[in-house]
């Protein structure tokens, strides 16, 4: 796994605490999150009882947590889109089956080509930070979440145009995963779901009663 070199931010536990309050008490979208996380587990352990399929799931958070990308990037989320995510997920379902069984303290550094190829084409489909969320509801405990506030000001990653910030992802995940190393199971039982809520809270948020502008400030 990389190293920060000294200059990764660490929350404390303390941090993470209060994060998490801010982001129940003040981030309706969270309820979109659990809706979208059991819908997929339907559509990937229970397929006969799913009424959705797993790219329908998988559009439940799209479009409610990257709106933003739907909004000015001028990307029209219809069949077409649709199609396209059920094409990504069937290419990399193999793959996608194994990351969903590992967390993100089991990254090797000989997963990178596989990770960076699949962000990639995610990317170029979904946006930069439609990808990170595409690949974290397929595999919760692996891949992690940002947007473009928490790559830029929070870690200093310079993000370019989508297709282009796979080898960023890749060194945010090994950021991130030296985090949950580091606060370990105080973390809960969804670290990544736990570090990204303290990402928003510190580097994405303008305040309570903006956070739909921070959001569209911080569109893909």
């Amino acid at each position: 796994m990389l190293r920060s070199g000294g200059n990764l931010p660490m929350p404390t536990i303390e941090d993470v605490r209060q994060a998490h309050e801010w982001f129940e008490e003040y981030e309706p979208r969270a309820l979109f999150y659990r809706a979208a996380t059991e819908l997929l587990r339907l559509a990937v352990e229970e397929d006969q009882k799913s009424p959705l399929s797993s790219a329908e799931a998988v559009a439940v958070l799209l479009r409610t947590w990257n709106e933003a990308f739907y909004r000015f990037k001028k990307k029209t989320f219809n069949k077409d889109h649709l199609a396209a995510i059920e094409g990504l997920l069937a290419d990399h379902k193999p793959m996608l089956e194994g990351f969903r069984q590992r967390s993100i303290g089991t990254l090797r550094d000989d997963d990178a080509p596989a990770v960076k190829s699949m962000f990639g084409k995610f990317e170029a489909e979904l946006g930069t930070v439609g990808a990170a969320k595409c690949l974290h509801l397929l595999a919760p405990s692996f891949f992690p979440l940002w947007d473009r506030a928490i790559a830029e000001r929070g870690y200093g990653f310079a993000l370019t145009k989508a297709g282009e910030n796979a080898e960023n992802y890749w060194k945010f995940m090994n950021f991130t995963g030296e985090q949950c190393q580091r606060l370990g199971c105080e973390l809960g039982p969804n670290p990544l779901k736990a570090l990204d809520e303290y990402n928003y809270w510190k580097y994405s948020r303008r305040d309570s009663s903006a956070s739909a502008a921070g959001r569209e400030a911080n569109a893909p």
